[in-house]
C-alpha cells in the first residue's frame, strides 16, 4: 500500500468542499453515474477500435448498491476502468488550470447558488462525494492493467494499493455521513431517494442503471433509458411524446405541438420541445420558471435553462441535449458561450416558424395557442428586435372588423383603404371600453378598421414598434388623426379661427388639468374627448409604472372639442356674449370631466365633479 498526499490546492479544495455551503448535495450521485456512463461509452468505443481487446460487453450497465447497516452507497460500472497512473493522475490531482482561481472565488462566495455555479464551472465532480461521505473507496481495473484500490477520508492524503481480484470496470463506495436534514444531508441509503435522484438527473442515459434489492432479489432498472430526442421520429409514437411531455412539464394535458430539432456540424445538439395547450398559472408571475431543461450527452444538467429560451417563450417545455458542452457547465459560462447563443437563436426561430406553420395549416390550434400565450409572445416585440417582424407576422389582434374573430396584421393591411397610410389602434382595459370610446366615432363613420388592444403589454410595444409592411402604427387616442379631405381641412381651419377665443380661454381655465384645448376631427356625436400627444405616456402606462414602484411625472393631456356638437357651439355663444365668465368655467370643467369619464379614466376630484354637476342640473330646472 502506498500513501500519497493530494496536491496542496487539492487539499484546500477538499476541505472547502466538505465544509462548503453548497446545498444541492444530491448532484454527487449525478457525477458518479455520469462518470460510470462515460466509462461504458469508452469501453464500447474501444472494442470497436481494438478487435483484440478481450473484454465482456454482453451486459454493460451501472449498478447502485446500498448497505443501510454500514451506511455505504456504491456506484459500480463494468466499463473501461482505470490504470494506477489514471487513478493518481485523475483522482489524486486536479489536472486543470484555474484551480487557484476557483479556490479564491469559492472562499469569497457567500451564498449557496454562487457556490454551486463555481463548483460546476471548474469541473470537480468526483470531489463532490466528500460533501456526503467521511471516506471514499474506489476499486477499478482497466482491461490491460491490474486492479487498483484507492481510498481517502478527504484529510489531505490518500492510499493506493494493488487489487488483483478487482472486477472489470470501476466501483466507488461512499461511507456516508450521518443524516442531517439541517445540513441538507438526507438518507442516501433510502431506495426512494436514490430513485428520485436518478430519475431527475440520469433518466435518459443509454445504459441501464440498476438499484440492488435490499432483500437480495433481482435488481431494478430505475432509469427509463428513453431518450426520445435521440430516436428517429418514425419510431416514436404520439403517446410516447405525450408521456414525455407530462414528465417534463407536470401538465396532465397533451401538448398542442411537438417540435424536434437535430443540429449537426461544428456544434451538435438535439432538442425536443413542446407547446402546451394551456397557459400555466404562473405565466405572468414574477417567480415564474422557464421550462427547457439542459442535458449534455443525455445527462441532466439544469432545469429552467434561461440561456436557451427567451423570457417571452417561457412557456415552451422540453429538453435540449448538447454533445459538446462540459457536464459541469455553469449558468455564467452559458451566458457567455457563443455556441449557446447560436443554439438559442436557432431554437427561437424554430419555435416561431412552428407557430407560423400552425397558423397556416391548423388555424383552430393556432387560435387556441394565441389565446393562451399571445400576450407573452408579444413581449418579444420589445425584447427581441431580431425576430420582431416574425412575431408581428404570427400575431393576432382583436379589431373593429369582426367582433369575434381576431385579425392578423397582414389581413388588416389587405383591407386598408386606398388612401390609408396608418394602421389605427387603440389601447384600453377592455373591448367594451374601447368600442364605446369617443375616439372611434369619426373612424367608424368613415369605415376605418381599428385594432382593439387590451393586453397590458400592448401599452408598451406599440411605442417601440414603428410599422408593419411599411404602414406606421397610429393611436387614435394620441396625436392628430388626419381623416379629412382637402375641403374638410379647409373648413376646419376656418372653424379654428371662429373658436380661437374660446379655445384660448379654456386652455387657461383648465391649465391645471390639460396642456391644450383644441378642435377635434375624430368626434361625430360626443362633445369632447381627451387625447395624448404623440409621444406621451398613456394614463394606463402611468398606472403600470407606478404599480411597479417607478415614479413618473403626471402627463397633462389635450382636450378636444367637437365643433358640431350643440353643447360646444352653445358654450362658444355664451362665451362670446358673457361679461362674467365665472359660471362658464364650471361648465368647461364639467366638459373636461365628461371626456375623462367617457374613455374610462379617473377624475382628478370626483366629489367636486359631482357637486358641479348637481349645481348645473339644479339651475336647469
Amino acid at each position: 500500500m502506498e500513501t500519497l498526499a493530494f496536491q496542496s490546492e487539492a487539499r484546500q479544495l477538499l476541505q472547502l468542499m466538505i465544509h462548503s455551503i453548497y446545498s444541492n448535495k444530491d448532484t454527487f450521485l449525478r457525477e458518479l453515474v455520469s462518470n460510470a456512463s462515460d466509462a461504458l461509452d469508452k469501453l464500447k468505443l474501444e472494442t470497436y477500435r481494438d478487435k483484440d481487446l478481450v473484454v465482456d460487453t454482453s451486459d454493460l450497465h451501472v449498478a447502485i448498491e446500498v448497505d443501510r447497516e454500514r451506511r455505504t452507497l456504491t456506484v459500480r460500472d463494468n466499463g473501461i476502468g482505470m490504470t494506477r497512473e489514471d487513478v493518481i493522475g485523475l483522482i489524486g490531482t486536479i489536472a486543470k488550470s484555474g484551480t487557484a482561481e476557483f479556490l479564491q472565488q469559492l472562499k469569497e462566495s457567500k451564498d449557496a447558488a454562487a457556490s454551486q455555479d463555481l463548483i460546476g464551472q471548474f469541473g470537480i465532480g468526483f470531489y463532490s462525494t466528500f460533501m456526503v461521505a467521511d471516506k471514499v473507496t474506489l476499486l477499478t481495473r482497466h482491461p490491460r492493467a491490474e486492479g487498483v484500490r484507492w481510498e481517502s477520508a478527504g484529510e489531505g492524503t490518500y492510499t493506493v494499493e494493488d487489487a488483483p481480484d478487482a472486477p472489470q470496470g470501476t466501483s466507488v463506495t461512499l461511507h456516508l455521513k450521518p443524516v442531517d436534514e439541517e445540513d441538507h444531508l438526507p438518507d442516501y441509503t433510502a431506495p426512494a431517494k436514490i430513485t428520485e435522484i436518478v430519475k431527475r438527473y440520469a433518466d435518459f442515459i443509454t445504459w441501464p442503471i440498476r438499484l440492488a434489492a435490499e432483500d437480495g432479489g433481482e435488481p431494478t432498472t430505475i432509469n427509463s433509458r428513453k431518450a426520445l430526442w435521440a430516436r428517429p421520429a418514425s419510431e416514436v409514437t404520439e403517446d410516447e411524446y405525450a408521456e414525455f411531455y407530462r414528465h417534463v412539464s407536470h401538465d396532465w394535458n397533451k401538448p398542442l405541438e411537438t417540435i424536434r430539432i437535430q443540429a449537426e456540424g461544428a456544434f451538435e445538439y438535439q432538442a425536443l420541445l413542446f407547446l402546451p395547450e394551456q397557459a400555466p398559472m404562473d405565466l405572468f408571475m414574477r417567480e415564474r420558471k422557464r421550462g427547457v431543461q439542459l442535458y449534455v450527452k443525455r445527462v441532466f444538467i439544469m432545469d429552467d435553462c434561461e440561456e436557451l429560451m427567451p423570457e417571452y417563450l417561457r412557456f415552451v417545455k422540453g429538453v435540449v441535449d448538447a454533445q459538446d458542452l462540459s457536464l459541469n457547465v455553469s449558468r455564467e459560462i452559458l451566458q457567455q458561450d457563443r455556441q449557446i447563443q447560436l443554439m438559442r437563436r436557432r431554437l427561437v426561430k424554430k419555435v416561431l416558424a412552428t407557430v407560423r406553420t400552425m397558423a397556416a395549416d391548423r388555424p383552430e390550434d393556432y387560435r387556441k395557442f394565441w389565446r393562451e400565450f399571445g400576450a407573452a409572445v408579444k413581449e418579444g416585440l420589445l425584447s427581441d428586435t431580431e425576430n420582431r417582424d416574425t412575431i408581428l407576422g404570427i400575431a393576432s389582434f382583436a379589431s373593429t372588423h369582426d367582433a369575434e374573430e381576431p385579425t392578423t396584421l397582414a389581413g388588416y393591411v389587405e383591407r386598408m383603404k386606398d388612401d390609408q397610410r396608418h394602421i389605427y389602434y387603440m389601447t384600453g382595459d377592455s373591448r367594451a371600453t374601447i368600442e364605446h370610446s369617443p375616439h372611434l366615432e369619426a373612424l367608424r363613420a368613415k369605415g376605418y378598421e381599428v385594432l382593439v388592444l387590451t393586453d397590458p403589454i400592448d401599452e408598451m410595444w406599440v411605442d417601440a414598434v414603428p410599422s408593419f409592411q411599411g404602414k406606421e402604427f397610429q393611436s387614435i387616442a394620441k396625436g392628430q388623426v388626419d381623416l379629412g379631405t382637402e375641403e374638410e381641412k379647409s373648413a376646419a381651419e376656418e372653424r379654428e379661427k371662429e373658436f380661437a377665443g374660446l379655445l384660448e380661454w379654456m386652455t387657461t381655465t383648465l391649465a391645471d388639468h390639460v396642456k391644450q384645448v383644441r378642435l377635434s376631427t375624430r368626434l361625430t356625436t360626443s362633445p369632447a374627448c381627451v387625447v395624448g400627444d404623440s409621444f406621451d405616456l398613456t394614463p394606463t402606462l402611468e398606472k403600470m409604472y407606478r404599480a411597479m414602484g417607478q415614479e413618473v411625472p403626471h402627463v397633462k393631456r389635450i382636450l378636444e372639442l367637437n365643433p358640431e356638437h350643440p353643447l360646444v357651439t352653445g358654450l362658444r355663444t355664451a362665451f362670446e356674449g358673457a361679461e362674467d365668465r365665472g359660471p362658464l368655467a364650471e361648465t368647461a370643467e364639467l366638459l373636461h370631466g365628461m371626456a375623462v369619464l367617457a374613455e374610462g379614466g379617473d377624475l382628478p376630484d370626483p366629489a367636486r365633479f359631482a357637486r358641479l354637476l348637481s349645481d348645473q342640473l339644479q339651475r336647469s330646472l
